[in-house]
């Protein structure tokens, strides 16, 4: 099953938690230790100490970013406020928490809840019987804002959600054992349609071309010594040796499982800086005595069936994956048959977990070199560690996660679509 990717310009929830995690806003906080609620500034414009460059801040900032700032550069704080207000409500991403909001402080505020995704279902649009309602006489709260504001955030969404609008997808499929990957680029348009019944509705239009490339293998690997990073590499390919480069000749290079030729990193001396504290100085005598039983090596293969492993060297090597099944510390054995450390199919499975709802896979792999490997191992103890990810693997997670992100951007057109459907008229461009 293909992942997909969707980028778009109106990703409010995106925009708000950057807002927030940027400390720039004056009341702009999270609410909770979970960073799932966040508090917003809310004093009214018509009080006599509202300050507009400070209590007026965030909801300017959103106007300009959609575009929507006054040209002769006149302040309207009241439109600034119902414009994000207006978004916030619409937006199956957010919920308003009364119970934890303050309006009746000297410095007010609303508390807004970030919505998980398997929470936001379609709302269905509800449709008047044709009778124009009837405005209350009794007096609203002194926080709330006039009749007036409501006419004034259906016109913005009328303006800003239910406009034209583009937005650019993508979705990957790779072939198993092929190495192939099909991408599919699509352009996505929106639009808002008069029906039969002259009702409104909003039409999806996808235009797909598919596009076939080579995928390479790759990995991304830190090195690092008592819990110091040494070294960074990333290699773009299917076979990696890691030994380290004694003074002496290097002895002939092991084959490699696919039989080809493969890059090298050398894992090197202990850096000077770490000389320097007297501290260290035990843990450097034992560090350089075991990294000439690590010559030989160990080599790391990608092929069909995940990520293998293979050990030459003396040294003894541990390991931990997302996909070891024994008990206990992992240990390489030498020169026997290749350890997997990450099977694509165990993978795929997860990846269709993921996609539908459930957790998110893990990819990384852990090396420890001459000492053992525990679960709950703190690894900054240890003298020579080893990370590994895969590319190629984080990305297809990403793309689950960006699909998820989509589905609820249509969710959102759909509430949003006073029938509360969103038609998709999808037509495939066939590459020449």
């Amino acid at each position: 099953m293909a992942s997909g990717r969707i980028r778009s310009t109106r990703r409010l929830r995106s925009w708000i938690v950057e807002q927030v995690n940027s400390g720039k806003y004056q009341g702009l906080v999270w609410d909770n230790p979970e960073k799932t609620m966040f508090r917003i500034p809310w004093k009214h414009a018509g009080k006599q100490d509202f300050r507009t460059d400070e209590d007026a801040a965030i909801f300017k900032a959103w106007a300009e970013f959609k575009g929507k700032l006054l040209e002769n550069g006149n302040s309207d704080p009241a439109s600034w406020k119902t414009r994000l207000r207006c978004a916030l409500n619409k937006s199956p991403e957010f919920c308003e928490v009364t119970e934890r909001s303050q309006l009746d402080i000297s410095e007010p505020y609303k508390v807004y809840r970030l919505v998980p995704l398997e929470e936001q279902g379609v709302v269905k649009v509800k449709k008047e019987s044709g009778r124009k309602p009837v405005r209350s006489r009794r007096r609203r709260h002194s926080e709330s804002e006039p009749d007036e504001e409501e006419i004034a955030c259906q016109k913005i969404i009328k303006e800003e959600v239910l406009v034209p609008q583009s937005i650019n997808m993508s979705a990957q499929e790779i072939i198993p054992h092929t190495g192939r990957e099909i991408t599919l680029q699509a352009e996505v348009e929106t639009n808002l349609l008069k029906t039969d019944n002259n009702t409104e509705d909003i039409q999806v239009n996808f235009t797909i071309e598919a596009v076939e490339k080579r995928v390479l293998h790759s990995f991304h690997i830190t090195v690092h010594y008592i819990g110091q990073e040494v070294l960074r590499r990333e290699i773009m390919g299917n076979d990696v040796r890691i030994a380290y480069l004694p003074p002496s000749p290097v002895p002939p290079s092991p084959p490699s499982l696919n039989s080809t030729g493969f890059h090298r990193i050398p894992l090197p001396d202990p850096p000077s800086e770490m000389s320097s504290d007297p501290s260290l100085t035990p843990r450097l005598t034992a560090l350089n005595t075991l990294l000439p039983f690590m010559e030989s090596g160990i080599v790391l293969t990608s092929t069909g069936g995940g990520i293998y492993a293979k050990r030459f060297c003396q040294g003894r090597v541990f390991w931990r994956g997302p996909h070891n099944t024994s008990t206990g510390p992992c240990k390489m054995e030498r020169a026997s048959e290749p350890t997997q450390l990450f099977s694509k199919d165990i993978f795929k499975q997860e990846l269709d977990a993921f996609r539908s709802g459930g957790k998110q896979p893990q990819s990384e792999i852990t090396l420890c070199f001459g000492e053992e490997l525990c679960d709950g191992d703190n690894i900054d103890d240890k003298h020579i560690i080893i990370k590994i990810s895969i590319p190629w693997v984080e990305s297809q997670i990403e793309e689950v996660k960006t699909l998820r992100d989509s589905i609820a951007i249509l969710k959102s057109l759909a509430s949003q679509s006073p029938t509360g459907e969103v038609t998709l008229n999808i037509v495939e461009v066939l590459q020449q």
